[in-house]
């Protein structure tokens, strides 16, 4: 039901498209893995917006994690209701629902980690904050890839992927590489467009995806190592990564209008 033709499905049309989408993860894994480890540049830490405010150290890069767990609190709420499974509905299947229930656990997870790490920013506390990140992408990828490619793909991706995420985070606490966490944050992105383009939608509302990855590179444009450098432009008022922390959450919040609004799409026909 809504997914591509399985005469499409059958083509060398889709093999293709199958095989370049594994061949950019292969290559962005070759890359990434034939450069030396990469440990964690402890300059990260110091961040420009340092003012205390209310007793808290660090205010504005704490505080601006708020909307991390509004957004995900709201996702939450959303996804476990129950008359979202059903034909006019964001979800076909029950089983859809849960990489969104992750992935909106991930994001509050992230309000309370990032907010952690910020009162006193180290390496050991930034485990904390990238532990709920590294969930969130994963279970995003894992919904997009059931969207796109086969329903049945999320539910078994699921698990192994999460795993994988965490995994990333404490291979990178206990040998202070970051290769394999890059790896789980950027691919899922990169891999993002042509997702978009080469496999057709199960549902509708592909314009909130890509708002919300928008959003997700303004994010990164924001942080180290621009973060001094927007703090001194903007008089000193907000820094870079206070900036990154409000626009990763309107990126959340634009999935969360995604599912919101999406209905089953009418899948086209498309040329082999």
């Amino acid at each position: 039901m809504n997914q591509p033709p399985a005469e499409f499905r059958a083509s060398r049309a889709w093999t293709w498209r199958i095989l370049l989408l594994v061949g950019l993860g292969l290559a962005a894994a070759g890359g990434l893995f034939s450069r030396p480890p990469l440990p964690q540049d402890l300059a990260y830490h110091r961040f420009a917006d340092q003012r205390r405010w209310l007793g808290l150290p660090n205010f504005a890069d704490v505080a601006s994690n708020l909307p991390f767990l509004v957004v995900g609190l709201l996702g939450i709420r959303f996804v476990v209701r129950r008359n979202n499974v059903r034909p006019d509905g964001p979800f076909l299947t029950a089983a859809e629902r849960w990489p969104y229930l992750l992935f909106f656990l991930g994001i509050a997870g992230t309000a309370c980690g990032s907010a952690y790490y910020h009162l006193a920013p180290d390496n050991a506390r930034l485990v904390w904050d990238r532990l709920p990140m590294a969930v969130a992408f994963m279970a995003l990828f894992c919904a997009i890839l059931s969207e796109r490619l086969c329903p049945t793909l999320g539910k078994w991706l699921l698990g192994p992927a999460v795993l994988a995420g965490v995994g990333s985070v404490l291979y990178w606490a206990r040998f202070d590489d970051l290769r394999p966490y890059y790896f789980v944050q950027f691919f899922p992105m990169a891999a993002l467009p042509p997702l978009v383009l080469l496999f057709p939608p199960r549902y509708t509302g592909t314009r909130w995806l890509l708002a919300a990855l928008a959003c997700y590179v303004l994010a990164k444009v924001c942080e180290h190592p621009y973060d001094a450098t927007i703090y001194r432009a903007l008089g000193e008022t907000v820094s870079g990564h206070t900036l990154k922390h409000l626009l990763a959450a309107l990126a959340a919040y634009c999935l969360l209008r995604m599912l919101h609004s999406r209905r089953a799409a009418q899948v086209p026909e498309i040329m082999r």
